[in-house]
């Protein structure tokens, strides 16, 4: 078995923990955030400046790459991680996100979702099986299990088909999945239900995954629900394998999440937010483009170590945004991972240093958030434009912008 997980240090004050995932293609130190490269790329950066922000494992999607080249041209390239250049670990979506996002362009039944293609209108009936055939084919180190995933404002019966539909899809995958070197993680749902969400833990914890992913949150519900619905989920799952939170990676999010016992998150926020000009600094986010930045000869962040900080000045990264020129979004792109990934470094040494706790609490002192009713609406925004695109669009700038 070439997946394994090892916890390293936990935190006596939280439920904060070091580990190692070890994969076929690599270790990851957790906690750790995946860049997501949906179309097997992280937008607007080459492998190398991926591997260069401090990233070990990469999200990629199998329903876009199902679409668009297809399985057999990514197979006949040697598989995923030599058709993207990426020779590290590689987890890949099953599509049960579009199942949500692309709503209007499917039908969901017990067998498997009709999707319509949102490229080109074409129909493709995706089974459980299929999702499993489709990611070994493309040979990423972990695979997951098609789910359903509800709509956070879902009613509980609604939400409790949706868990049960999971349920069913995840031992279907069970029993499709064939290659040894790959890890199959099950999806837990339950809306923001606590009891669906224990259930939905309970059940997939007896069916032995190798790891667990927490799924249907962050998608428009207050902060505090979603931090309540970890809770609930994580304390239902076993503490030797990794806990994985789908789409949450604002730098507060991470921490709070931490704390709770998560190992690894993905998300496509740190990326798109770059990409319209919104910048982490240890403060909070700034909107590049404000005027105040035109003349302003210094970093982003004058603590971090990034490509971007070390050799540019705010007063450059303003004119490349307000000149629309395309370097602008490798440099913010480069300089918003690589403040993750340094977030992420610097939790995983405090809790090794048995220090996390003060981490935890200096950290959420200092940084500025998003104000939650900003957020919300402009979570609505993009969520409503996703439904007709595709997941890591340029959707609405995100929220919580410093001026």
């Amino acid at each position: 078995m070439s997946h394994t997980f090892e916890i390293e240090k936990t935190c006596p004050h939280t439920s904060a923990r070091a580990g190692l995932i070890t994969t076929a293609h690599g270790v990851v130190p957790t906690p750790a955030f995946m860049p997501v490269g949906s179309q097997a790329t992280v937008k607007a950066l080459t492998p190398d400046d991926v591997r260069d922000v401090g990233a070990k494992i990469l999200l990629s999607n199998a329903y876009h790459l199902y679409l668009r080249p297809g399985v057999e041209v990514i197979e006949k390239m040697g598989g995923l991680h030599r058709f993207m250049g990426w020779d590290g670990p590689i987890l890949t979506d099953s599509g049960g996100y579009q199942v949500f996002s692309l709503a209007t362009l499917r039908r969901v039944g017990d067998e498997g979702v009709r999707f319509r293609s949102h490229i080109d209108g074409s129909e493709h009936f995706l089974t459980p099986e299929d999702a499993v055939r489709v990611q070994e084919r493309l040979g990423s180190d972990i695979i997951m299990a098609l789910d359903e995933c509800p709509p956070h404002d879902a009613e509980i019966s609604r939400v409790r088909e949706a868990t049960g539909r999971t349920h069913l899809w995840a031992e279907r995958c069970l029993k499709a999945h064939r290659r040894e070197d790959q890890a199959l993680y099950g999806i837990v749902q339950g809306g923001m239900f606590p009891e669906l969400r224990r259930q939905s833990a309970v059940h997939l914890t007896s069916l032995d995954f190798p790891g667990y992913a927490i799924g249907g949150l962050s998608l428009g519900e207050p902060k505090n629900v979603m931090l309540a619905m970890v809770e609930e989920t994580v304390s239902c799952l076993p503490g030797d394998k990794p806990r994985y939170l789908m789409g949450v990676g604002s730098p507060e999010d991470l921490v709070e999440n931490v704390s709770r016992g998560v190992d690894l998150f993905d998300s496509a926020l740190p990326t798109r937010t770059a990409r319209n000009g919104a910048l982490f600094a240890a403060t909070g986010r700034l909107n590049i483009r404000n005027a105040g930045y035109k003349g302003l000869d210094q970093p982003v962040d004058p603590g971090c170590d990034c490509y971007t900080c070390q050799r540019f000045s705010v007063a450059y990264l303003n004119h490349l945004f307000k000149s629309k020129e395309l370097l602008a979004y490798r440099l913010a792109t480069i300089h918003n991972l690589r403040f993750i990934m340094r977030l992420m470094e610097r939790m995983r040494q405090s809790i090794i240093r048995g220090s996390f706790g003060e981490f935890q609490r200096a950290f959420l002192a200092s940084y500025r958030t998003t104000d939650e009713e900003v957020r919300l609406a402009q979570k609505q925004q993009w969520l409503a434009r996703s439904v007709r695109v595709d997941d890591e669009s340029d959707g609405p700038e995100d929220p919580g912008v410093v001026a």
